[in-house]
């Protein structure tokens, strides 16, 4: 048996949790139109009547707030940023290798002006927010920022579509072209310098997204661990632990930089690791306490 006060608090607990239950069934009756909770499913991948996404194991990175979804097929080292949509329901859709499509862009397909599938070639930059719809881009292009390419268009290798330019539908970009404006038109020749940081900005994104790679990669423990590293980079180590001070700098990084992993594997995610995470650190701290530790 419990002592007194552990006896009222339960028997105060029960009675509040029959309150609150008696509340919910009132304001459900109230409801004029009533909703169901459901737990909301991944969309990073999608399948569409039956078809699939296929994307490469090698190398490719899917951001976890990304879609891809029906007939899209994705090619090695490519990747697909956080908020990008890759939508092959009413038609197809390939994209090559080392080829990014970045943050919240829009890749889509047409069935009613037209059959228009989508087709993006290797080491080609979709940029933050822009859209490609039932279009073509040739390897080694570059879309600016909200830029649109709309149905049927094509983009030619080695060419740049300027950040808010509007390809309208059918229009062939050259190689070798700047082009900008709504409607876009070419605005002058590309520089050899400039033609040369189209691939150049393609490898930059591809060796970002494997660091992104292998942050989702990393389990609950792992980030526990680095998390007791961060500790002791900022001068409260958990333990005894001596480590050479150029050792951490090489494989964990400045403390203020954070760690991305957190992210998406902290105690909210994992609340009853993170609880015995915690419990543990503060056994730790009394026990130092109690030896007198500084």
């Amino acid at each position: 048996m419990g002592s007194l006060g552990e006896r009222v608090v339960k028997s105060i607990a029960g009675a509040i949790r029959k309150a609150g239950a008696q509340l919910d069934s009132v304001g459900a009756k109230l409801e004029v139109a009533k909703y169901t909770e459901k737990l909301v499913p991944s969309t990073r991948f999608v399948a569409v009547d039956g078809v699939v996404p296929l994307v490469s194991q090698y190398g490719t990175f899917v951001a976890p707030s990304s879609s891809v979804i029906g007939d899209v097929t994705i090619g090695r080292n490519s990747s697909v940023w956080y908020g990008a949509t890759v939508r092959g329901d009413v038609n197809n859709i390939k994209i090559g290798e080392r080829t990014n499509i970045m943050d919240h862009a829009l890749i889509h397909v047409s069935r009613i002006q037209g059959d228009a599938a989508t087709e993006i070639g290797n080491n080609v930059t979709v940029s933050a927010g822009a859209v490609v719809h039932g279009a073509i881009l040739k390897d080694l292009c570059l879309v600016g920022e909200s830029a649109q390419i709309l149905d049927n268009a094509v983009v030619e290798s080695n060419s740049i579509v300027d950040a808010g330019a509007v390809v309208t539908p059918g229009t062939v970009v050259p190689g070798g072209e700047l082009w900008a404006g709504s409607p876009a038109r070419k605005v002058r020749d590309l520089t050899p310098e400039e033609i040369s940081t189209i691939p150049q900005i393609a490898r930059d994104n591809t060796e970002l997204a494997a660091v992104h790679i292998l942050e989702h990669a990393k389990g609950f423990k792992t980030i526990l661990e680095e998390e007791d590293w961060i500790d002791f980079l900022d001068g409260e180590p958990d333990d005894d632990r001596h480590v050479d001070e150029n050792e951490w700098k090489t494989s964990v990084g400045p403390a203020e930089m954070g760690l991305a992993g957190e992210i998406f594997n902290s105690s909210l995610m994992n609340p009853v690791e993170g609880l015995k995470h915690k419990l543990e650190k503060e056994k730790k701290a009394k026990e130092k306490a109690q030896r007198g530790d500084s």
